[in-house]
């Protein structure tokens, strides 16, 4: 892939190369957004899936009747790629994407087609945002990560309170939904106490998993008929496993 924007934090033409803080590249299809060297997004023109973990993190909306895809929010929204398909599942939802850093913001609307999307982009670290938000909404999604490259990791206020403010900003019956790595199991524990049911989901090939808390007849079986149903996410099944976690109905 050929590099097409740096943002701040780019290299000059010193000896001594930095890492740029934000760069888009683009390939023979798609454009990566990368974040401190972490692969943050990815935007094929013209398609809405990503083949990647951003279809596993918006899959549970499937498990929301339409008349509950009002609201979503979005934790870490980096280039719109949860946004670009909550937006295919949910044409009339409301949508607040917070991102901290406006370079991102920048790439994603100049590179990623963002403002298509109607998103309300909030520019603000996830964990104050969290503090000071007061509405509720249908779907939270958090896919919230610091750190460089395959160091990349949960910021040290999650699983709480971080898991705790997101659980507060859904609605009644609504779905909170984390992306998380090497903190899944301590992250997944913590769901499970703030609601009545959760699943997991792995993506064949990555090490992310994609944890799910919601009302008491939250179903992998009913998740994994739901995507393969879905005329967005359909190609997406054959790289998903879905496993209950405590509470749930069977898988």
């Amino acid at each position: 892939m050929s590099e097409v924007y740096a943002g701040k934090g780019a290299a000059s033409r010193s000896k001594v190369r930095r890492r740029e803080r934000v760069a888009v590249q683009r390939g023979a299809r798609g454009r990566k957004l990368r974040i401190d060297g972490t692969f943050a997004s990815y935007y094929v023109p013209g398609e809405v899936t990503t083949g990647s973990v951003w279809d596993a993190l918006v899959a549970p909306i499937l498990l929301l009747p339409p008349n509950r895809r009002r609201s979503v929010l979005i934790l870490g929204l980096g280039g719109g790629s949860a946004a670009r398909l909550v937006r295919a599942l949910a044409p009339r939802a409301r949508i607040v994407g917070v991102e901290r850093d406006p370079e991102v913001v920048k790439a994603a609307r100049r590179w990623f087609d963002l403002d298509d999307l109607r998103v309300r982009v909030v520019l603000a670290d996830a964990q104050s945002y969290l503090r000071r938000a007061r509405g509720r909404f249908d779907l939270v999604l958090e896919d919230v990560f610091v750190g460089q490259g395959r160091n990349v990791h949960k910021p040290e206020w999650f699983p709480s309170p971080g898991l705790d403010l997101a659980a507060r900003r859904v609605a009644h019956g609504g779905l909170l939904v984390s992306n998380a790595i090497d903190e899944a199991p301590a992250m997944a524990r913590h769901l499970a106490d703030l609601f009545p049911a959760s699943l997991q989901i792995d993506v064949m090939g990555y090490d992310n998993r994609i944890l799910v808390g919601g009302p008491p007849l939250l179903s992998g079986r009913v998740l994994r008929s739901a995507v393969n149903a879905s005329p967005v996410l359909a190609d997406t099944v054959s790289s998903l496993r879905f496993r209950k976690l405590r509470g749930s109905s069977s898988s």
